[in-house]
């Protein structure tokens, strides 16, 4: 049972959360369908009979001397088609939601252990200025490091965005992959209370 520290306008309490060991081979299986998803997949090459080249033979058959050939537009020459090259393709793969869901869970288990969770509940950012968040991040020992930051407040996202050492998102963009490549997570803590809640019910 992890403890985590709420912060905040309204913080000064404990959230208590149930979270499973971290397994590396699971989250390296959620990382690695994440990217994947990300793969853009467009990369293309043109087949023998997709280049514009001739169909003609180059030279005879015999009497040349040389090896025999056909025509230019085989991969034996420059300039010719690509055997086997890359062509348009989806390279997302199907992964079960019960381990998306176990993997986010021992990331945010992971960075618990280290104490890198932090749970927000009030910011107190209402201008969306950058420096007012900067201050902010001052007072909770943030600066120096790579935050994450997961919160619905627009105005707190608007104020830590143009930070090259902060990610900005909401709640529903929380992912295994960005918790892990950041040195801290900050997090709003009513996404932390439901799952304390379940397990009282």
């Amino acid at each position: 049972m992890a403890q985590i520290n709420v912060v905040g306008k309204n913080g000064g309490r404990t959230i208590e959360v149930d979270l499973p060991e971290v397994n590396v081979g699971i989250l390296h299986d959620v990382v690695t369908w994440q990217l994947a998803k990300r793969r853009q997949g467009s990369a293309s090459t043109k087949t023998r009979a997709e280049v514009s080249r001739t169909g003609k033979k180059i030279y005879s058959q015999k009497g040349t001397g040389n090896a025999r050939h056909g025509d230019r537009s085989v991969p034996t020459f420059v300039g010719g088609g690509v055997a086997f090259g890359p062509k348009p393709r989806k390279y997302g793969f199907t992964l079960p939601k019960r381990v998306r869901q176990l993997g986010l869970a021992m990331a945010l288990s992971d960075r618990a252990s280290q104490g890198k969770l932090i749970a927000v509940d009030g910011f107190g950012i209402e201008d969306g200025k950058t420096k007012s968040f900067v201050s902010w991040a001052k007072e909770n020992g943030l600066t120096g490091s790579r935050v994450f930051l997961v919160t619905d407040d627009l105005q707190t996202r608007r104020a830590a965005r143009n930070l090259p050492w902060v990610t900005a998102l909401p709640v529903a963009g929380l992912n295994v992959y960005d918790i892990l490549r950041h040195d801290h997570l900050v997090i709003d803590a009513v996404v932390l209370e439901p799952a304390k809640e379940e397990e009282e019910a």
